[in-house]
């Protein structure tokens, strides 16, 4: 209770804080016409994509918008509502964070974000941080992963002649696609503002794919892929004086979709059925004093319920049925200090409670309690800029069956440096070294059948060493911008499953060591090719190399870790004349192995998947109203990023979005 107590608190009587007087002053409004140069972060490799972005990646969700970013290797099953996780430079989708408007989303119980359930109706940007973001003012939990996707919202804007805006959007297209959706933002005075939305999802998910292995020309189709969901977002926003703002969400999400099983011996047959709902309400508020003083305060609460359902399961009852209740309280505050134009500080504390109930026999019922506190701090002098942190994470766990794993405090440094060698030229030298660690989730130490508590948590050392290059330029080329790292993982205690004396019961253990290389290149320019034509061009590269190095006698030794493609490479080019833009995407993926052992058995394909879409802006009644039509996978290539887990073949989507 005092745990709830003290987020309701950060939750609700936030506003207290910033109960003030301010002045306001309306300035004449000046329109600045520029091309704007793409964002490159200096001191930590990053990668930003903008709403606008979206269309021209023939995006539907998170996991296709990121899936152009170099060092990304996406796990996608299949279908329209099939699971999507990302791993970043091989190490496993646990180590990546997700941040949606400053509060992490978290999953105790398995520990990894399903990124296809993130619609892009109501986000502004996608960002995806190595390391770590380089802004000092942070949760500890920003600390806390080996890299971090961060998912900002679009946040309400208007002009002195509107005082709010109605956006309504539509898209159909193939597997029976029906999306609605709704966006209201209302300006409800000069310092608060509404923002609303809906969105709802409906699909059979139905598909042909060519059925692989037998040389043949045969196709089947896809079934049990089937989405039904619906998601409803409101936020208030306060903005005040000297930058002071304030924010509270509340969202849920309802989704009912088939799981699609692995195509074996030309059998795709599957019947399991997942129900989610998830509840959670989030605030944050920041502070800025003119003494060089910053706060933060964030605060969360979250439910999430699972149901998970295969009828053709063999046992005794027939079925299986199991349904999964987690609950999370989590708290934070952080405080930032400008002691100097070069030199500056931060704290921060963050405390989270996680809970998990489920209808398993004998289960433990964990709860876990963790504590994270970060201290960090950067020096900029001339053409230098550094910054170190050292984060501690203390973890004490409860159930109410059994014995709980051991508690345990972890401390994880971490430094960054920038350094730009000449004057003016765009070019800068930038390194970091990052030492994290991933906990065993819940299922990992507590799930009846696959759990072992004594389990370590998983280590990673970070080393990355890049450079980045950034102008504007006159006409025809406008900007050009590069980028290249090399890096090197070390993973220790690697946490992994094998099979005991059944396909359904699985041990947990501490075996594996991964030793990680690899190399990011990306590239981004436009050139005016007259004065109505601009060409767009993006290009990412990954080179990786990720072989196992825990046993010198084992059969797989130095052999490539399962589902890591050496070479990645993603290209955009986009064309555009006033309100009509066309853009192509191509991504292509070598070959890899499903397997520890390397051989021609556990072979797994490379692909390439080529995707158009063309955009058109208009108005009509002087509202303004944005046609597209995407083409996904164009030329009709049979792939699957997971084996036995065909993706489909070409399939078409129309949008309509209209703003009053």
């Amino acid at each position: 209770m005092k745990q709830l107590t003290v987020t309701a608190f950060l939750l609700f009587t936030c506003a207290a804080s910033f109960a003030q007087r301010d002045s306001t002053k309306h300035l004449k409004e000046v329109q600045v016409i520029a091309v704007p140069t793409p964002p490159v972060q200096t001191l930590l490799p990053s990668q930003t994509l903008k709403a606008r972005d979206f269309k021209r990646n023939g995006a539907y969700n998170v996991a296709d918008a990121i899936r152009n970013f170099s060092g990304v290797n996406i796990k996608d099953y299949g279908g329209i509502g099939g699971l999507k996780t990302v791993s970043v430079r091989s190490l496993g989708a646990n180590h990546t964070g997700v941040q949606f408007d400053g509060v992490q989303v978290t999953d105790a119980q398995n520990g990894q974000i399903d990124l296809g359930k993130i619609n892009l109706d109501n986000v502004a940007s996608i960002t995806l941080y190595n390391g770590q973001a380089e802004d000092l003012l942070q949760p500890a939990r920003a600390f806390a992963s080996a890299s971090m996707l961060v998912i900002k919202s679009l946040a309400p804007q208007f002009t002195p002649e509107k005082n709010y805006h109605l956006n309504l959007g539509f898209k159909t297209g193939s597997f029976g696609l029906i999306h609605p959706s709704l966006r209201y933002q209302q300006k409800i005075s000069n310092k608060w503002t509404l923002n609303f939305s809906n969105s709802w999802q409906k699909a059979h998910g139905r598909y042909r794919y060519q059925v692989d292995g037998d040389g043949s020309d045969t196709l089947a189709i896809r079934n049990n892929a089937d989405l039904d969901a619906f998601q409803s977002d409101a936020a208030v926003y306060w903005n005040g004086a000297d930058s002071n703002r304030f924010q509270f969400r509340i969202n849920y999400a309802n989704s009912n979709r088939g799981l699609p099983g692995a195509v074996v011996f030309y059998n795709p047959y599957s019947n399991q059925h997942l129900w989610n709902r998830d509840l959670f309400l989030q605030s944050n508020y920041t502070h800025q004093w003119n003494n060089g003083f910053r706060l933060l305060l964030n605060g969360k609460v979250s439910n999430n319920y699972v149901r998970y359902l295969d009828p053709d399961y063999l046992n005794i009852a027939g079925m299986l049925e199991q349904t999964f209740k987690q609950t999370e309280l989590y708290e934070s505050i952080a405080l930032s200090y400008q002691a100097s134009n070069s030199l500056a500080f931060s704290l921060a504390s963050d405390v989270a409670y996680n809970k998990l109930n489920t209808n398993l026999y004998n289960y433990a019922y964990p709860s876990r309690l963790t504590f994270l506190t970060t201290m960090a701090a950067q020096f900029k002098v001339d053409k230098l800029h550094i910054q170190a942190n050292l984060l501690n994470t203390t973890i004490n766990e409860v159930v109410e069956v059994g014995s709980p794993a051991p508690s345990k405090s972890i401390w994880s440094p971490a430094i960054s440096a920038s350094y730009e060698p000449f004057e003016e030229t765009g070019l800068q030298l930038r390194a970091f070294y990052k030492d994290i660690f991933r906990n065993p989730t819940f299922n990992d130490l507590y799930y009846t059948r696959a759990g072992k508590r004594d389990l370590k948590p998983e280590y990673t050392k970070q080393y990355n060493l890049g450079i980045t290059y950034s102008k504007n330029y006159t006409s025809p080329i406008q900007f050009l911008t590069l980028t290249a790292d090399a890096y090197y993982n070390e993973v220790n205690d690697k946490i992994i499953a094998i099979p005991n004396k059944d396909l359904f019961t699985w041990t947990m253990m501490n075996l594996g060591n991964v030793d990680i290389r690899g190399l990011d290149l990306s590239m981004k320019t436009a050139v005016s090719l007259s004065n109505e034509f601009t060409l767009n061009l993006a290009g990412n590269y990954t080179y990786q190399k990720a072989i196992d190095v825990t046993d010198p006698g084992s059969t797989y030794y130095l052999h490539n870790i399962p589902y890591t493609p050496e070479h990645t490479l993603a290209m955009n080019l986009g064309l555009s004349k006033g309100p009509l833009s066309l853009y192509y995407n191509h991504i292509y993926s070598s070959s890899r192995y499903y397997l520890s052992e390397n051989l021609p058995a556990h072979y797994v394909s490379g692909f390439s998947v080529s995707d158009a879409s063309l955009s058109y802006q208009m108005t009509a009644a002087k509202l303004p109203i944005h046609l597209s039509l995407e083409v996904n996978n164009l030329f009709n290539h049979n792939y699957a990023f997971i084996r036995s887990f065909p993706m489909p073949g070409r399939s078409f989507r129309l949008s309509f979005q209209i703003t009053i």
